[in-house]
């Protein structure tokens, strides 16, 4: 067990923030989640009583929080010197930060980031994690727990390579079935280098995700900020879009945030759809 401390990381918050869709509260269980990142599992506590005041619990080794979940969560990173470069006299985006304070942009892998954004178009947040599910338990690989508990991989490009547009329709893909087919080959054939990403440049990541079909700038961009950390992408969706119709209508002050606008865009976005709005189930659109 790892106990962490509640300062700017909350896992509810997280979980409803649009960028993971493989964490969820577990049933019948309050303040339980369980998350399935890459081949990895990993239970989460987050009541009180069982975690300690001000404490979330992960239910794994220390070896494995060092290794691989302090960095998933990016716990490295302070995030109050974000909270802190909030400009004091922008009312809309201080209410946001305070409101979304414990989330935190976490740093998953981009094959899968590649499949679930595309899954992500036109849809909401129920149905893209149904999606992912299916995808999972279909051409995933099986895992188990050393507690038993039964869980699935995220299918690798080879695997998702051999599925067919059929196929993908009949687990109600929709139009979103060829771009997956095309995606899961030309990932799988080296196409497009994924390693390649992590070192290029925001607009070079951008262009090469583009080369996938069914993935535009909007999408791109939230891969390149949930994915490869790349901190300055700001993806805009109908919720991005609207608040900055209303509240930014001489344009975001980028230049302020700079190195730090995918944070401002997270504690906009999470608002807009939990503080703000009574769309409580919207993906981005």
């Amino acid at each position: 067990m790892v106990q962490i401390d509640n300062d700017c990381f909350s896992i509810p918050q997280i979980c409803e923030s649009g960028q993971c869709f493989r964490l969820d509260p577990v049933p019948d269980e309050p303040g339980a989640y369980e998350l399935i990142a890459r081949d990895r599992y990993v239970k989460i506590q987050t009541k009180a009583e069982a975690a300690g005041e001000g404490k979330t619990v992960l239910a794994c080794s220390g070896e494995e929080f060092e290794t691989f979940w302090k960095h998933y969560f990016d716990l490295d990173t302070c995030y109050r010197d974000y909270l802190a470069r909030v400009d004091e006299k922008d009312g809309y985006l201080n209410a946001a930060a305070a409101f979304g304070s414990g989330i935190r942009i976490l740093r998953q892998d981009p094959w899968e980031m590649i499949i679930t954004f595309i899954l992500s178009q036109q849809n909401n947040i129920s149905r893209i994690k149904g999606l992912i599910r299916s995808l999972c338990e279909q051409y995933g690989t099986e895992k188990t727990t050393e507690k038993g508990t039964v869980y699935y991989a995220f299918p690798e490009p080879e695997a998702l390579a051999e599925a067919t547009e059929e196929e993908l329709r009949g687990m109600k893909l929709g139009y979103r079935s060829p771009y997956i087919c095309k995606t899961a080959r030309m990932a799988a054939e080296g196409k497009v280098d994924l390693d390649r990403l992590y070192r290029a440049d925001a607009e070079e990541a951008r262009r090469e995700l583009m080369k996938f079909p069914g993935i535009g700038k909007k999408v791109a961009d939230c891969i390149c900020l949930f994915a490869l950390h790349k901190m300055d992408s700001f993806p805009v969706d109908t919720h991005i879009k609207k608040v900055l119709d209303t509240h930014y209508s001489g344009g975001f002050p980028f230049d302020r945030y700079k190195g730090c606008a995918g944070v401002m865009q997270q504690y906009i976005f999470y608002y807009d759809l939990k503080g703000t709005s009574s769309e409580q189930d919207s993906g981005r659109k």
